[in-house]
């Protein structure tokens, strides 16, 4: 049950590549990052991260129209059906070649995938429950280049594919006599998007030189004359393959056999007249001398709006067939990879993925519903602020970003740092920041004004890449990577107070002790100091390491201390006595990778290899260690174990994922990597310099490596943290998973706990429950305990359920609506039990936590909606004193209802103020 941590959330990265969409109801983005995908949820503004990943970073999605499945592809045409309501992966699928584009038809009974240049078009997986979800229907051939994008009809009967062959086909979805494909030419670059109008074959075309194309057709929908019985059976149509009742795998072979491709000339004419398209118009979006390629194009069909993105950030729109620009703005400086339209046509999606940023633009009231970046490069550090609501990152691109925990989004984001930022940690308060960086400064952020209100700097310039702040948040201490000295401020005053010298090489890590005012810090020079801050500074111990010294962790009460060092071991030590109290040998643990550029095999590697970033867990007894490699690896301290291990990604599109190279990559001369494909003098590929973290940043192609720079425990130990290549993982621990009773007896049963209910018998009810330890269980017997029985029933509850039932609490009470009623119970238990539970105050701290954390969240929604009232009441009475027509009475009872700002004010008096104003204005 312990270890029961499951992959929850992706923060610090919201988009990296391929096309977003929108759910059905057009209130959430689906997007893509590296090989897992994201919803963001604009209505609630949260965001969760489905349970599926693929093996290589994810290329397309297409979402169903009725919004209950997704397809998602990845670079190497690997396909996953995923389920978007039960989050569940419901089948698996090799198209065998990258896949550039997929859409479902709007009936959602079929669905196109474009490779290389084939449309194929499945039937889509049904209600019933198919053995074989994706069933190839026809193939249809035609362009002669990669074939970029689709769009349907909106009666499905015929779709339309761009090609980069600067050629657009219209296929007939059935056999229509008169209308088998169709082929459009007019462009002079590559077709960026292709759109249907609303019921109609009419068509535009938009290519990568900013040219549109308007097509008109001689025919409608309602036009299309199915085809007759075949009279030869051999001689299929051009344009599609011979339709075939067979297995998709037998399919896929056989495909080159009967394939007849679609001509550049019209079919002939039998008896039915053939669908005929002419040029009606042709705009271009780019002005005299001003050039800008094209990259992403989307077109909202009730309103007739096309949304066109460039390679400069800039995006237009406009209302077509007109081409009437409705307005044009530039969101970033990085090219917009892709534009989405939500159903309603309010809003629409940008992916940037240069930046990894993602935008979501109200373009009526033209302002931003939703504007997230990540760290567009490594991110370095990270923490968790006190109650765990908050978890701060500092990243290489120098910027320091907090994240909710709850909603999973950045709120705020500091740009003060000129350099990468090596370190970043909360003070004990919880709204105080501070930061290091290599560009020679020491931040602290405030989170109240958001701003940065203390920089501190040593005497000499140095580059700082470790960082601790003491508990009381007064003394801020840094350690130097090039003058191996640690520098000590006062945050009040913001000057320095001392320079402590003695270590040999470059400071690696500082930590404070959560009890004694005792800073340790962990050198390259073989030893961890033991600095004593009330006796002017000077060293109180030094503990000899067996190698250099790479990471220092305090465990929380303060009598322990971990060290990790370039030797792959971890060891622990009693800071009172000077004395090792054990250590564990990790080396085999951590399981490396090999690089696609290394000479070596990684068995061999990985003796050079250590752990980087250790933290304990919020009780104490277990240790989190990761470094240069996909694992995470949770030890048992006492028993010097491994527990667990993590696997944080199973992400190929990264280096040293895995142990063994590619055979089908290894030649005569070793590996393909190695191999210059150019034609350039010299003995082949630049091998990256030895040192270098995340790739060679000057060559055309890099693969960055995975690794975990940094690992955070929450404070409410229910969850932790790890800032890796791919983003910052979050892992929570599932409890739904496991069945975990405790003090079982054949009499727990569900039925004699609701018999003891009946017979309205609280108390044996509330042990019985957890006993059991059934979460529904446990919710029903306590929201059937009167309100005026909690007082009575918390006092004679023993001991031992005091804590287990206050953890109950502090859980329910972060997602209930029962608001007054848990925290009755809470208070109840605090009241009558809190001189029993002081005395365990280390055990039961993160329990503790986790209920103010669940209480200050609560604080905070209704803090906000008590204001937001009381302006709206005062807006109401300002605006009826203009207009004069208020009476005297009334004035004097809203001066009452302003007066009353405490939280019981109700949510219903907020959407009576509402209408009032609605009405007013």
């Amino acid at each position: 049950m312990k270890f029961a941590y499951r992959f929850s959330n992706l923060l610090g990265a919201v988009y990296r590549q391929g096309n977003l969409s929108f759910s059905q109801d057009g209130n959430a983005v689906i997007s893509p990052v590296g090989n897992r995908v994201s919803v963001f949820d604009l209505k609630n503004n949260t965001s969760e991260t489905l349970p599926v990943s693929t093996t290589k970073n994810i290329t397309c999605v297409g979402v169903s129209p009725d919004g209950h499945i997704a397809i998602v592809v990845d670079e190497d045409g690997a396909a996953l059906l995923v389920s978007l309501i039960t989050r569940a992966v419901l089948h698996h699928f090799h198209f065998h070649k990258p896949v550039n584009s997929i859409r479902f038809s709007p009936d959602g009974r079929k669905f196109v995938v474009t490779k290389e240049n084939v449309a194929l078009m499945y039937h889509a997986p049904g209600k019933q429950r198919e053995f074989n979800a994706f069933v190839l229907d026809k193939s249809y051939y035609g362009p002669y280049d990669e074939t970029t994008c689709i769009d349907w009809t909106d009666d499905s009967k015929c779709f339309v594919v761009g090609s980069k062959d600067m050629s657009t086909w219209v296929f007939g979805a059935e056999r229509w006599a008169n209308l088998i494909y169709y082929s459009l030419g007019g462009h002079k670059d590559v077709i960026v998007g292709c759109f249907f109008e609303k019921d109609s074959l009419d068509l535009y075309t938009v290519s990568q030189d900013g040219t549109l194309c308007v097509w008109e057709s001689d025919t409608e929908l309602d036009g299309l004359v199915l085809k007759r019985s075949r009279d030869k059976p051999k001689a299929p149509r051009p344009g599609e393959e011979e339709e075939e009742e067979e297995e998709e795998e037998e399919r896929l072979e056989g495909e080159e056999g009967e394939v007849i491709r679609g001509k550049s000339e019209a079919p002939k004419e039998k008896m039915t007249k053939n669908v005929r398209y002419k040029q009606r118009s042709k705009h271009f979006f780019n002005k005299e001398g001003d050039f800008n390629n094209l990259t992403a194009a989307a077109y909202h069909k009730p309103t007739h709006i096309l949304v066109t993105g460039f390679a400069s950030g800039i995006f237009h729109l406009h209302e077509l067939p007109e081409f009437n620009l409705i307005h044009s703005l530039s969101i970033s400086d990085q090219r917009i990879s892709s534009v989405a339209i939500n159903s309603s046509g309010d809003w629409i999606g940008f992916g940037c993925s240069g930046m990894g940023q993602l935008l979501v633009w109200e373009w009526q009231s033209e302002s931003y519903v939703f504007k997230q970046q990540g760290h567009f490069n490594n991110m370095a550090s990270l923490a968790y602020s006190p109650d765990g609501q908050y978890i701060v990152t500092g990243g290489d691109d120098g910027k320091v970003k907090v994240w909710n925990t709850n909603s999973g989004l950045c709120f705020v984001t500091f740009t003060e740092h000129t350099s990468s930022v090596t370190n970043v940690t909360f003070t004990s308060s919880g709204f105080v920041i501070v930061s290091a960086s290599l560009d020679g400064t020491v931040r602290a952020f405030d989170l109240h004004r958001y701003r940065n209100f203390r920089t501190f700097t040593s005497p000499r310039p140095a580059q700082f890449s470790s960082l601790a702040v003491d508990n009381s948040g007064e003394l801020v201490s840094a350690g130097a990577q090039d003058s191996f000295e640690i520098f000590l401020w006062s945050m009040q005053t913001g000057r320095l107070l001392e320079v402590l010298g003695g270590h040999e090489g470059p400071v690696s890590c500082l930590c404070f002790s959560p009890v004694q005012s005792i800073l340790a810090s962990g050198s390259w020079d073989r030893t961890v100091r033991l600095w004593d801050m009330l006796d002017s500074w000077q060293v109180k111990e030094t503990l000899p390491l067996t190698s250099d010294g790479l990471s220092v962790t305090y465990r929380p009460d303060g009598q322990e201390l971990a060290v990790a060092t370039l030797n792959g071991e971890i060891s622990f030590w009693n800071p009172q006595t000077a004395t090792q109290t054990g250590s564990v040998a990790g080396r085999h643990d951590l399981e490396m990778g090999r690089k696609e550029t290394d000479k070596i095999t990684a068995k061999q590697s990985a003796k050079g290899k250590s752990f980087t970033s250790l933290c304990y867990s919020a009780d104490g007894e277990s240790i989190l260690a990761g470094g240069q490699s996909k694992f995470v690896c949770i030890y048992n301290v006492k028993e010097q174990m491994l527990m667990k291990k993590f696997e944080i990604s199973c992400n190929l599109s990264f280096d040293a994922m895995e142990e063994f190279l590619d055979r089908r990559k290894m030649t005569e001369f070793g590996s393909l990597a190695l191999v210059d494909e150019g034609a350039g003098d010299g003995d082949g590929v630049n091998i990256s310099l030895p040192g270098v973290r995340k790739g060679d940043m000057s060559s055309r192609h890099f693969k960055p490596e995975i690794r975990v720079s940094s690992l955070r425990f929450s404070p409410t130990g229910r969850s932790w943290a790890a800032t890796t290549t791919e983003g910052l993982l979050v892992y929570s621990l599932d409890g739904s998973m496991v069945f975990d009773p405790y003090d079982l007896d054949l009499d727990v049963t569900p039925a004699s706990i609701r018999k003891q209910l009946r017979l309205q018998e609280w108390l044996s009810a509330i042990i019985l429950a957890f006993r059991l330890n059934e979460k529904a269980l446990k919710q029903e017997v306590l929201e059937k305990v009167p309100h005026e029985q909690i007082p009575l029933v918390c006092g004679s509850l023993p001991d031992i359920y005091v804590e287990k039932l206050l953890g109950f609490v502090a859980a329910s009470l972060e997602k209930s609506g029962h608001l007054q009623f848990y925290m009755t119970w809470a208070q109840s238990l605090l009241m009558l039990h809190g001189q029993k539970l002081k005395t365990r105050s280390g055990s039961i701290l993160p329990t503790l936590q986790a209920l103010q954390k669940s209480i200050q969240r609560h604080f905070d929604n209704l803090s906000k909606l008590c204001d937001f009232n009381m302006y709206n009441i005062r807006y109401a009475v300002a605006l009826s004193k203009q207009r004069g027509v208020k009476r005297a009475a009334e004035e004097d009872e809203d001066e009452e209802e302003e007066q009353e700002d405490d939280e019981g004010l109700s949510e219903g008096m907020s959407e009576a103020s509402v209408d009032d104003v609605e009405m007013i204005l």
